[in-house]
């Protein structure tokens, strides 16, 4: 039915749909939220009062670029529905079956001759005691609640992290009269050399760097604390969270100092981000880990292409490297959909694109490097009573004994196997860094070699009964004549 299906509708998502269909390509985007812009440029309602898009500085092309996007008549969308899964066919091999869904109205599929996977990234889960109590919230997600529902926490919060994210969060908390009392960083303040390590960084980016600057002593002014070199070790409370404990770290981010308490009703954290691959895990792609990047992302050739015939990849799922960089890999992928369905397309084309990849990359090398999370760190958080998997209800002492009683597993998947951590409805995004982290420090080997989880069809929790719709065919994928461009 398409000529290409793209599962996300944030900066790489749109730039590919963008210009595949100016080469002439019949496109259908595919995104759970109700309207464009991804996590980064989530959107308020259309009926909310003040929905109009306000960016982060540095941003400025983002307001243009959704409304080309939701003015293009060209672009089918399909806003509000999952993809859960990829089908293919082997009497259509130039036929791929996108399983989408949407809770009140079932599942679809969608027939496509090529697939760009642009599914973002989330917040990255760290496992401490307390961690599941209610009042503990990720940054992204206090993010999408103040600025898409108008909905801010009650009462003092704390932020703890390692992200910039963090600093951009407690200012929207700050503007909406939220009384924030402190803001723990767990790296250092950066040394002079690290300063001069990051002037790469610096061209095209001076106003983002500038507001960060101005958030910061905003912050201060106003008698935030900001604590660099502390970690968050606790979240206290009976129902809901009532004090976080906070630690001095060094600079390995392990706890050197006694914990202190800081009365608190929410905690909000920012370790850094993780690649969303479990569509790109689910239909096979190669993935390599990368921890700066964000963990297991999907590997690619020059042109986007990932190990799999006829799927493409950018943005986040390549490595989590900003808007400006996904929004770039976004129009190559679309340049190379469309030479790979023989569409004459100018090597300029290709230039421009991949000049401006360069020069985001920059930018996002350097800010990858400043920010990288401590994992190993992060994962000696959890201690023997907590609970690593949420969905099963796994603590860490049911994983420390069976790594104690069992020392030739060095796989993730062993471990889920035998502990059931990643079987619950997440399929494994809440507790797979922590599980690595934890196997990782058990047998004194990087993370990486531990492996990953795989994804299953449904990537997301659906009603059983409405996988009914997978037997289903997809309208027919008519081959082009190789030829001619589609149509």
């Amino acid at each position: 039915m398409f000529d290409l299906a793209i599962v996300g509708a944030g900066p790489a998502g749109m730039s590919a749909a963008l210009t595949a269909a100016d080469h002439g390509l019949t496109v259908v985007v595919v995104d759970e939220q109700q309207r464009a812009g991804g996590q980064i440029f989530r959107q308020p309602p259309e009926d909310f009062s003040g929905s109009v898009l306000h960016p982060t500085a540095g941003y400025g092309w983002a307001t243009d670029l959704i409304r080309r996007f939701e003015t293009d008549t060209r672009l089918t969308t399909e806003f509000g529905w999952s993809a859960i899964g990829v089908l293919s066919d082997d009497t259509e091999p130039d036929c791929l079956r996108v399983a989408i869904n949407h809770p009140e109205h079932g599942t679809r599929v969608l027939g496509t001759r090529r697939l760009l996977i642009a599914t973002g990234a989330y917040d990255l889960p760290v496992a401490f005691p307390g961690w599941t109590l209610p009042g503990v919230m990720t940054a992204g997600g206090v993010q999408t609640l103040v600025k898409a529902q108008k909905i801010a926490p009650v009462g003092d919060v704390v932020l703890a992290g390692a992200h910039p994210l963090l600093l951009l969060v407690a200012d929207l908390l700050v503007r909406d009269g939220v009384p924030v009392r402190e803001v723990a960083f767990a790296q250092s303040i950066p040394t002079p050399a690290e300063m001069l390590h990051a002037l790469g960084a610096v061209p095209g980016h001076l106003r983002m760097l500038a507001e960060t600057g101005a958030i910061l002593a905003r912050l201060t002014r106003k008698g935030i604390r900001v604590s660099p070199r502390t970690i968050v070790t606790a979240a206290h409370g009976t129902d809901r969270v009532s004090r976080v404990e906070l630690a001095r770290v060094n600079r390995q981010w392990k706890v050197t100092g006694t914990p202190r308490q800081v009365p608190a009703s929410h905690l909000v954290l920012g370790y850094g981000f993780s690649a969303s691959t479990e569509l790109a895990r689910q239909i096979g792609c190669d993935l390599v880990y990368d921890s700066p990047r964000g963990g297991w992302v999907v590997a690619h050739d020059e042109r986007l292409q990932t190990s799999v015939p006829h799927v493409f990849v950018a943005g986040e799922p390549t490595g989590v490297a900003g808007a400006d960089q996904s929004r770039a890999e976004g129009a190559l992928a679309a340049l190379g959909v469309a030479v790979s369905l023989g569409c004459a397309v100018p090597r300029a084309a290709f230039t421009e694109a991949e000049r401006h990849i360069r020069k985001a990359t920059q930018f996002s090398t350097v800010v990858q490097r400043m920010f990288e999370p401590a994992r190993e760190a992060l994962g000696d958080l959890a201690t023997r009573e907590t609970t690593i998997c949420r969905c099963e209800l796994v603590t860490r002492d049911t994983l420390d004994d069976f790594l104690d009683s069992s020392p030739f597993v060095s796989s993730v998947n062993a471990v889920k196997l035998s502990c059931r951590t990643g079987m619950g409805p997440c399929q494994g995004r809440y507790c797979e860094n922590s599980v690595g982290a934890i196997l990782a420090t058990a047998r004194k080997q990087p993370i990486g070699l531990g492996g990953r989880f795989s994804a299953h069809l449904p990537i997301k929790p659906v009603p059983v009964g409405d996988l009914q719709a997978l037997d289903a065919p997809p309208e027919q994928c008519e081959p082009n004549d190789p030829g001619t461009p589609p149509h």
